[in-house]
């Protein structure tokens, strides 16, 4: 909800499309999410498909025209137009199977060190969703990818000498 209340600020209409018919966000959160006059809520409903045009070369036109969405309950299925399209799926990070292999906190992020991507197993380093706490976002995720990735070239290239 924090996602979609951002999001009016640069859009006319937000729509959130939700899978449930009932919301997991905090109650504040929710509760302004309901009062923010620019969100719309589409219950029981979740993208199948993402339509639009192909450019066929550079500097032909192009882009997202809409979805294709399905209703959870009934599975019937319809287009949505819609020229802009943002996922957000929670904030709970998929680490379950590092369970017992790497250090986790209380809430199921992988723990590094401060400063680095490092994780409690050598060699191993976590980037992105799995380890960021506070700002969960692509960008974020982006640079601690290349963080994990000159920090492994390091480690294999120390291995060598």
């Amino acid at each position: 909800m924090e996602e979609a209340t951002f999001l009016t600020r640069f859009a006319s209409k937000v729509t959130v499309l939700h899978r449930r018919d009932t919301l997991r966000a905090s109650k504040i959160m929710a509760d302004r999410a309901m009062k923010t006059e620019k969100l719309a809520f589409l219950w029981t409903r979740q993208v199948v498909e993402a339509l639009g045009n192909r450019p066929e070369k550079p500097g032909d036109p192009g882009g997202l025209t809409g979805l294709r969405i399905e209703n959870t309950q009934t599975k019937e299925q319809r287009e949505f137009p819609c020229d802009g399209f943002f996922v957000a799926i929670g904030h709970k990070p998929t680490t379950s199977l590092f369970e017992g292999k790497l250090d986790l906190d209380e809430t199921g992020y992988i723990n590094v060190k401060p400063g680095t991507v490092e994780t409690s197993v050598e060699a191993v380093y976590a980037c992105g969703d799995v380890q960021d706490t506070v700002w969960r976002q692509a960008i974020t995720a982006a640079g601690t990818g290349c963080m994990a990735a000159i920090s492994a070239e390091r480690y294999l290239e120390a291995q060598e000498s």
